[in-house]
């Protein structure tokens, strides 16, 4: 049995895409912890945060990935999951931490052909582009420190795979 592997990053930058791919590749379980969020609540990621504010689904979140993170897994984190320094810890504690590296206009772009807005509501209300110029500003520092590793996640999918399974050690992924 090895450790899961975490990634994390900004939304659109490609954690279910990537994750998907790399536990294929490596003969994993793929899990997304929103996914199990809403499995377990019944409720879209935009319905918990308007009945219970950012604070409540922020909690959820956390005990999603305590509840998701078992050994042979490639776990997908909400974009948030770093905001509360007991996720970063316990991440970096239990596993790899691969943060998925993208600018804020790739993010934009992504995030324009795919705006998914029933499932994650807006953070700032604005337009797009200047929500991820924000959002990366306040979190691109946490993502770092919390990631073992940082990979570029601007090419498609087949190539971020490819970056991620070079920095893993055989050790994690054996």
């Amino acid at each position: 049995m090895s450790s899961p592997v975490y990634l994390i990053g900004a939304r659109g930058c490609g954690k279910t895409t990537v994750g998907q791919a790399l536990a294929l590749a490596v003969g994993y379980v793929f899990c997304d912890t929103d996914h199990h969020l809403q499995q377990v609540t019944g409720k879209t990621v935009a319905e918990i945060v308007a009945e219970e504010g950012w604070q409540g689904f922020r909690r959820r979140e956390s005990d999603s990935l305590i509840a998701v993170t078992a050994p042979d897994k490639v776990i997908a984190t909400g974009g948030g999951m770093i905001l509360a320094e007991e996720n970063c810890q316990f991440m970096r504690e239990h596993g790899h931490v691969i943060y998925l590296n993208a600018s804020a206009n790739i993010l934009a772009t992504r995030l324009e052909v795919n705006p998914d807005s029933a499932q994650r509501p807006t953070l700032t209300g604005r337009p797009i582009v200047e929500e991820m110029s924000e959002v990366l500003a306040a979190r691109d520092a946490l993502y770092r420190q919390t990631a073992h590793d940082i990979v570029d996640a601007m090419q498609d999918p087949e190539a971020v795979v490819k970056q991620i399974l070079a920095v893993l050690s055989p050790a994690c992924i054996s």
